[in-house]
């Protein structure tokens, strides 16, 4: 499989180029200039990675805790729509246009890391990383021979593990705010990106597992210090709007 996978990318090598040199770079420098070795190098490329995309990170926390102060409009809209789906997609989608809401952020921290992904997939493969690994003399990394290759027996297992865990916990919050097809989405990618793991290079799950664990204490941090608003029930938010004005009164013509 992992030969299949590697057609597939194959052809995204040479647009993904650049990322892979950047991140050779950021490896070699991390690992032999500073003396890290590969193991550790890999999370620190993850930190970069994550840093780097840490604004839309932002972003897409505010555009959440904006679903979730209009979640009680957005329930009013598919309860009153809910027998014309056409109609009640529209409807969201002007109320969100009009809001300045984006349903799809909660998406774009992630499939900003694929091309992350996807370039460090081709340079663990590759016979120059092979190379270097073995001219570093890389003793490995937790139990890990090689970061270059596939893992097997209970490395395998306790990594599988880790990244199940600690995927499924990273994807709990944002699952939580989503909503309908979104959530499920969310809730899936732990169940459809797990059998694949089992053939990709070792140093491509530390990445993962890391990115995970990232995303874990990035969302503590922000439940912590930008705790979410309080979400009104429907009956709430139409008490809490403000009664209209009065009508003005005409003016009689003399």
């Amino acid at each position: 499989m992992i030969d299949t996978l590697g057609q597939i990318f194959l052809p995204l090598a040479n647009i993904l180029q650049p990322i892979i040199d950047a991140a050779d770079s950021v490896l070699t420098f991390f690992a032999e200039d500073v003396g890290f070795g590969y193991g550790i190098a890999i999370i620190l490329l993850t930190f970069v990675t994550r840093i780097v995309i840490l604004p839309l990170s932002l972003r897409q926390i505010k555009s959440m805790r904006s679903l979730q102060a209009y979640a009680p409009q957005i329930k009013e809209l598919n309860e009153r729509y809910k027998d014309d789906p056409q109609r009640k997609q529209r409807e969201l989608m002007a109320f969100y246009k009009g809001n300045n809401i984006n349903p799809l952020a909660s998406c774009f921290p992630l499939l900003l890391q694929l091309p992350v992904f996807f370039a460090l997939f081709q340079l663990l493969r590759s016979d120059t990383f092979q190379a270097q690994l073995e001219a570093s003399g890389d003793p490995g990394f937790l139990g890990i021979p090689n970061l270059a290759e596939p893992v097997e027996g209970a490395t395998l297992v306790i990594m599988i593990v880790l990244y199940f865990v600690t995927m499924v916990a990273s994807m709990a919050v944002s699952a939580s705010q989503a909503e309908g097809a979104q959530r499920v989405m969310l809730f899936a990618l732990p169940v459809i990106f797990t059998p694949f793991i089992i053939n990709f290079p070792a140093g491509l799950i530390v990445y993962w597992i890391t990115t995970n664990i990232w995303t874990i204490g990035q969302q503590y941090t922000v439940k912590t210090f930008w705790p979410a608003p309080e979400v009104l029930t429907p009956q709430q938010a139409k008490a809490a709007k403000p009664p209209p004005p009065p009508p003005r009164k005409r003016k009689k013509r003399k």
